[in-house]
């Protein structure tokens, strides 16, 4: 029998209950043997619905971090504290999935992939949308070159009104930023993975506090208190890299806009272009005329060999623990991760300044 790796997870919120803990039950080489969260009950009902039968149950992530039978441990923690609980955890000796952003701040992002090349343990974020199905055929197409080299882009992470009102979402304190750092992170990671492009230039950002405004807003989630809206409702900016290429990125909770959609991208290349508009479109020239071709693919899955398929947390999970088990590098690495949080940072500074912010 294959020995399984043994899990923590550090935080047992609506992130780890919706996508770490049910994706991770489903790897039968993974157990998940110690539950921690400043809310003990929330740690006990996780342990109870995923644990081992031997799961143990800590309200400080230092305890779980002394147990040295677990490899590996899950960070789903507000972003203020995802930097020292995953760099405690990497100089325990554990491996670490951290859930995206990978930090509030760049610096401490920074931080984090220090520890990593200074322990020599693995460490990832959570960016499941590149597991996706389309993402993935798109990742394809993008390395064998079809769509030549890209030089313009865009980053689509915008709703018309579905603020997350519950946890710490609005709080700036502890997250960061809103929508931003929230989903914004998503759909830049997914395009800067396409391009294969780290090397930004100069970022020109706005972030508004517009909508955030109003009380009694129609909102998916109900209406939220003004007061407590302490971060922006829509951030934008234009991203030049190195090379000349540009990102234009838009992001919102909640703005009067009826074109929306979340970790999305749009790519265009001197071969081809491509849109996660309607389903995945590639669009290019042949033979002097212009085609526009609709990829059929199954939702939100990747097939297998054996013809089954993953959601992408599933698939995210899977190569997660193969990666550990091959000795080989995560399809998120922390430096991609890094680079993600100092643009969103510099967004920030940007809207806060006034002034367009150059990179090194």
């Amino acid at each position: 029998m294959t020995q399984k790796h043994r899990i923590g997870i550090i935080g047992c919120g609506g992130i780890a209950f919706g996508k770490h803990m049910p994706a991770l039950q489903k790897q039968p080489n993974a157990e998940m043997v110690a539950f921690c969260d400043i809310d003990e009950a929330r740690a006990r009902e996780a342990s109870e619905k995923f644990g081992s039968s031997d799961a143990r149950v800590y309200t400080h992530y230092m305890e779980l971090l002394s147990d040295s039978s677990l490899d590996i441990v899950h960070v789903c923690t507000p972003n203020d504290s995802h930097a020292d609980i995953s760099i405690a955890a990497l100089e325990a000796g554990k491996h670490v999935m951290c859930e995206k952003p990978m930090a509030k701040t760049a610096a401490d992002a920074r931080r984090m992939v220090e520890a990593a090349k200074r322990t020599g343990k693995k460490l990832t974020i959570g960016y499941q949308n590149r597991f996706r199905s389309d993402s993935q055929y798109l990742k394809s197409l993008c390395e064998e070159g079809v769509l030549g080299e890209i030089y313009y882009a865009k980053a689509h992470a915008i709703r018309r009104r579905a603020v997350p009102t519950w946890g710490v979402f609005l709080d700036e304190e502890k997250q960061g930023g809103g929508p931003l750092i929230d989903i914004g992170t998503h759909a830049l990671d997914l395009t800067l993975w396409m391009m294969d492009n780290y090397k930004p230039k100069v970022v020109l950002g706005t972030a508004f506090h517009k909508l955030s405004k109003k009380a009694n807003a129609a909102n998916a989630w109900g209406s939220w208190d003004p007061e407590k809206f302490t971060v922006e409702d829509s951030a934008m900016a234009m991203i030049t890299m190195q090379n000349g290429a540009t990102i234009m990125l838009e992001s919102s909770w909640a703005i009067n806009m009826l074109h929306t959609g979340e970790a999305k991208t749009t790519l265009c290349g001197t071969e081809g272009g491509a849109d996660m508009e309607d389903g995945l479109r590639i669009n290019g020239e042949k033979n002097s005329k212009l085609f526009t071709n609709r990829i059929e693919l199954e939702a939100g899955g990747v097939d297998f060999y054996d013809g089954s398929k993953d959601d992408p947390a599933e698939l995210e999970a899977r190569l997660w623990l193969q990666a550990i088990e091959q000795d080989s590098e995560p399809l998120v690495t922390p430096e991609q991760a890094c680079v993600v949080s100092e643009i969103l940072e510099a967004v920030y500074e940007s809207s806060k300044t006034g002034k367009a912010i150059y990179f090194d």
